[in-house]
């Protein structure tokens, strides 16, 4: 999307929001005075804030714009919820007015304001904290095929970005390796379209490193494991600039990931395809096989699990000989009322669904894209149990 749209969109936004606000402190009972100084600094306050994601995005790198890029996402989480509150209380409010006859709302404009203030702080808290809590989800999952049972730890949406917390990242490594997995896969988005406003990635790297499994760690890319500029979590830099760096490719190394690249690997007698990314290969470009080319010499008689990254032609993957389809992308909304609004958009927006004849896991992921906020979803290691027939 065009810069220029989106900041359109935007300021448009923070104005109604501002304009909403005012008109509620223009209505309070104060003193004059006391009620000109409060909307001033309200105003004044409001308007420096909604600054943050325009200065993260235009300005050079360097540690002052990854902090403002970090306050950025925290008030976009806030705003969100404070502008979706005050809408819905005057919404109240204007029917309150028209069952009353305008009488039993006349005292509203202050408690307006301060309640919807008061739960999207309240909210944006919760979310804050919750975001962190990662939590472990299981699926069983039938093959009718010949193998040996595995068990498989799918990761996702890592987001390493200037919001991430190592600690975090270390917990979740922890909660992989106290299910002795047999393979851990990692479904892309590792970083958040840049590997510079990751803090001392030399500490996730060597974190990441710590993760154990018996046929090793495999990862494919995501349309946001590469360079280029955000805005509100938009991106306003088009795909052909759209490149992942060196230093992306080597964290990936020193993580000791094996990445596919459209490739197929057998772990354990089950045959592991890779996909590229389908909205940013990387190169500036769209471009990447086919299910039917990925997976046209794969052994039929043995299980296909097929990762990628965007839970996404699930009947062109089944028609191709996969048996299992191994996603992320979704978040599973991440934040209430985007949990509600993703499963209209996707065959599988989250968890477990059998889908064309294929079985399908989509992780909710780990990191958070944006505001580092979950309400309505939890931080997700997928514990995938891989079932087959003996």
């Amino acid at each position: 999307m065009s810069p220029i749209i989106l900041i359109a969109i935007y300021a448009a936004l923070i104005a109604l929001a501002a304009f909403l606000t005012d008109l509620r402190l223009r209505g309070w009972s104060l003193a004059q005075t006391r009620a000109a100084k409060l909307r001033r600094f309200w105003l004044t306050l409001f308007i420096l804030l909604s600054l943050l994601p325009v200065a993260g995005a235009f300005l050079p790198n360097s540690p002052v714009k990854f902090a403002i890029q970090a306050a950025g996402n925290v008030w976009l989480g806030f705003y969100l919820y404070f502008g979706f509150l005050l809408l819905v209380m005057l919404g109240l409010e204007q029917l309150v007015r028209l069952v009353s006859g305008g009488r039993a709302a006349r005292k509203w404009h202050g408690g307006i304001l301060c309640t919807a203030l008061a739960l999207a702080l309240a909210i944006t808290g919760y979310g804050l904290v919750h975001a962190q809590n990662t939590r472990v989800y299981r699926y069983d999952v039938q093959v009718d095929k010949p193998g040996e049972d595995m068990k498989v730890v799918l990761l996702g949406d890592l987001h390493l970005s200037v919001n991430s917390r190592l600690a975090t990242t270390q917990r979740m490594v922890e909660l992989v390796n106290a299910e002795q997995p047999d393979a851990v896969v990692i479904a892309g988005d590792i970083f958040t379209s840049s590997y510079e406003g990751l803090a001392h990635p030399e500490q996730y790297a060597e974190a990441l490193r710590g993760i154990q499994s018996k046929y090793g760690v495999y990862a494919v890319y995501g349309n946001h494991d590469v360079e280029e500029t955000l805005f509100g979590g938009f991106p306003i830099s088009p795909i052909s600039q759209a490149f992942r760096t060196a230093q992306m490719e080597q964290f990936f190394a020193d993580c000791g990931f094996t990445v596919l690249y459209d490739q197929v690997v057998d772990i354990g007698g089950v045959q592991l395809a890779g996909r590229v990314d389908g909205e940013k290969a990387g190169d500036g470009t769209t471009n990447r096989m086919t299910p039917a080319e990925l997976l046209a010499g794969v052994d039929q008689s043995r299980p296909v699990v097929v990762l990628e990254h965007e839970p996404k032609e699930f009947q062109a993957l089944k028609e191709a000989g996969a048996d299992v389809a191994l996603a992320g992308h979704t978040h599973a909304g991440q934040m209430f009322p985007g949990n509600l609004v993703v499963p209209f958009f996707n065959e599988n927006a989250w968890g477990y669904a059998r889908i064309h004849d294929l079985e399908t896991v989509v992780t909710a992921g780990v990191g958070y894209y944006g505001p580092p906020m979950r309400v309505g979803t939890d931080s997700e290691v997928s514990v995938v149990n891989l079932k087959f027939k003996g």
